[in-house]
Formats: C-alpha cells, sequence, structure tokens
C-alpha cells in the first residue's frame, strides 16, 4: 500500500503505535521529575536506540532501519505528544546521522552511523555563533590546515546536548574562504579532544537536555575529522537543516497534541455550574481551533517530509520552513490556550501544563526564527526583495 500522505501506511500506522506506547511507559511525570534534578533522560533514549527509532531514518547496512524523515518525524511527534520529547533526536540521527550517511566517507560511516542509530553514541551540532546569530554567512570558527591537519578556532553558542554527547559535529569554514560566501567546512570532533570545552548556559525552560557555550581553542583534528568536501558549498549544510526544520515541526505538533489532551481532558469533568466546563463555547471553540491549527501544521509536515525523502530539496526547503513556522504558532497558542482553560490549576506542577510554557517558546524561536521563515516565504516563495 502507498502513502497518500494523508493516510499512513500500515507500516507507519504500526510505528505510531510502537512508539506511543513506549513513550507512554515513561510520560511526563518522568520526563519533568529528571529534568528538575538536572538529569538526563537516558533510559528513555536508550529503550529508543534499543527499538530502532532514534535511528530509523538511517541507513540498514549501518545499523539503521533504512526508512525516511517521515519516519522519524513521526518518532518525534508521538514522543512529544507522550509528554518526553527528546532534543537531541532533532540533532544526533536527524542532522548528523543525515549528513555523514549522505557526505560521509566510509570510514566515517562505520565509525559513527550504527552509534547513532542505536542510540549508543550522541553528536552535537555546533553551527550558532554569539556575533553570527542566524547569520550563517558571518560565521569566524575558522580551520586551517598544518600538515595533513586542520586546526580548528572559535566559539559556539546554544549548542544542546553537548555534555551527553561522544562527538560534534562542526561548522566552521576555511581559511581561504572570502568573507561573504558561506563555503561550510564540516568536521566531527570527539568531545575529549584538547583544546575543546564548554560552559553550561542556565536557562529557564524545564528540560533535562542542556545548552552550552563551546569553546574551540587550536584544536588539531586529523585529516579524516573533515566531513565530505572542504568547499562543501551551501548543499552539503542544508541536507542537516531541511531535517532540522521538519523535526523541529514535529516536536511542535507533538507538544500542541500534549497540550490539547490535557485540556480536553480536564474541562470534560470539570464542573462549575452544574455542567462541565467544556460544555461552553468560550473554552470549547478556542480548543477546537488549536486542533484545527495543530493538524493543519502536521500535513505541512508531512509533504516537508515527503518532498525530502523523495529527494526534492528545494520543495522540501519551503514546505519544511512553512511548517516549522505553522507547528511553532499553533503549538504556543494550544499550550497557552490549555493553561487558561485550566484557570489557577494550569499553573501547578500536578497538572504539568506551566512547564511546557516556555517550552513551547522555543518553537517559535529555533532552530530558526519565524522572523527568519517569513523572509524566506517572502523571498522565494512570494519573489519578493531582500531586505538585508
Amino acid at each position: 500500500m502507498t502513502d497518500t500522505g494523508f493516510i499512513e501506511s500500515p507500516e507507519r500506522q504500526a510505528l505510531r503505535s510502537a512508539v506511543a506506547a513506549m513513550a507512554a511507559n515513561y510520560g511526563p511525570e518522568y520526563y519533568l521529575e529528571k529534568a528538575r534534578a538536572g538529569e538526563h533522560t537516558s533510559e528513555l533514549w536508550a529503550e529508543a536506540g534499543k527499538l530502532g527509532f532514534i535511528g530509523v531514518n538511517l541507513p540498514e547496512e549501518y545499523g539503521g532501519g533504512g526508512a525516511g524523515m517521515y519516519e522519524l518525524s513521526l518518532v518525534m511527534e508521538e514522543m512529544s505528544a507522550s509528554g518526553c520529547a527528546l532534543l537531541m533526536m532533532v540533532v544526533s540521527p536527524a542532522i548528523n546521522g543525515t549528513i555523514i550517511a549522505k557526505f560521509g566517507t566510509d570510514e566515517q560511516k562505520r565509525r559513527w552511523l550504527p552509534g547513532i542509530a542505536d542510540g549508543t553514541v550522541t553528536m552535537a551540532f555546533a553551527i550558532t555563533e554569539p556575533d553570527a546569530g542566524s547569520n550563517s554567512h558571518r560565521i569566524t570558527t575558522t580551520a586551517r590546515r598544518d600538515g595533513s591537519d586542520w586546526i580548528l578556532s572559535g566559539q559556539k553558542v546554544f549548542i544542546s546536548g553537548v555534555d551527553q554527547a561522544q562527538a560534534l559535529l562542526v561548522v566552521g569554514r576555511t581559511e581561504e574562504a572570502k568573507t561573504g560566501n558561506l563555503k561550510p567546512a564540516l568536521f566531527v570532533v570527539p568531545t575529549d579532544t584538547p583544546g575543546l570545552s564548554w560552559t553550561k548556559i542556565d536557562m529557564e525552560i524545564v528540560s533535562p537536555e542542556f545548552q552550552f557555550q563551546v569553546f574551540l581553542d587550536d584544536v588539531r583534528l586529523p585529516a579524516d575529522a573533515l566531513v565530505g568536501s572542504e568547499d562543501a558549498a551551501i548543499a552539503q549544510l542544508f541536507a542537516g537543516l531541511n531535517p532540522e526544520r521538519i523535526m523541529g515541526a514535529a516536536s511542535a505538533v507533538g507538544m500542541g497534541r500534549f497540550a490539547i489532551g490535557k485540556a480536553t481532558e480536564y474541562v470534560k469533568t470539570r464542573q462549575v455550574w452544574k455542567t462541565p466546563i467544556g460544555a461552553h463555547q468560550g473554552i470549547s471553540h478556542p480548543l477546537a481551533a488549536n486542533h484545527i491549527e495543530v493538524e493543519l501544521a502536521k500535513l505541512m509536515m508531512q509533504k516537508a517530509a515527503t518532498l525530502y525523502d523523495s529527494g526534492d530539496d528545494f520543495g522540501a526547503a519551503e514546505a519544511a520552513n512553512m511548517a516549522k513556522y505553522a507547528a511553532g504558532e499553533a503549538s504556543v497558542r494550544a499550550v497557552d490556550q490549555a493553561v487558561q482553560s485550566l484557570g489557577g490549576n494550569g499553573l501547578t506542577k500536578e497538572y504539568g501544563i506551566a512547564s511546557v510554557l516556555t517550552a513551547s517558546r522555543l518553537a517559535r524561536i529555533a532552530p530558526v526564527s519565524r522572523e527568519m521563515i517569513l523572509n524566506f516565504v517572502a523571498q522565494t516563495s512570494l519573489g519578493l526583495p531582500r531586505s538585508y
């Protein structure tokens, strides 16, 4: 049976059910307990890896599931909908696994992909810099040759999960690259490499996965640390960034579903004037609108994943950005409405929705801000002149 995008195949439906069943054994209570204790969701990550969920998109010959971004985004969505999203899934298998599978040498694939696929290796992704922000053309992390080695110097910021990673995929530029045209060079840097250090950034988000500032002080790397070409052009980088947007959308869609589920469960039974408050249109209509918006975002996410898996990188870029925008907006509104529907209970620890408020805002900021998506759509979809 072929997927239409609207009706999922029995295999994909079975994958959804399996992921949801596993995640239900952990749920938001486990997730929040770990986060508030400053611990990682290691047990959940290990089980997801063992069951083949983390590497579902990676090639079978390296221990992956041989499927695509559609399946990986499906896993992310169901985990998030169960209140226990794994942020490092966006980074390790979706960005880094994809880039290494497409552009890595046979040796790099053998070294890294099996561990990424089964979750025994986690790889962080380091692109964002303090002075560059969303302008990846202004990256200043520089790689220079020293004999056959590379010397990497620079700083990165808001790098997720460095403390639980065995390696980072670092985006830099070669010394020869002319300023103004980003010619990214991508390097795998094991976290125990001399000259690599990091400091934790204190965040108000309740999450078991942390953010870091990363420092690269003359980090010496062997020639085989370079992934793909040293003059990689932008396509190699965006092979990982389109999946990042699709996974960001999946996480936000799941979060929206989680919030709506919490709210509807509450308003069906909560009574004030002899009738459940969910009967009142002031409660039911906003939640119905939230549900519509989340479902529409999910459709665009599925379209983006389908285009990406079919090899239409340009079409996938437009759809992935639109999906990320729509999912971010929809999930923020759904979480806000869920808190409002619960009233004072929406701000208590007991009901577990207040902690999602700050986390939901992340979907409008990262991995690409809503404003940069609007710039992209204005310029590429509508053909409007650039503003910068």
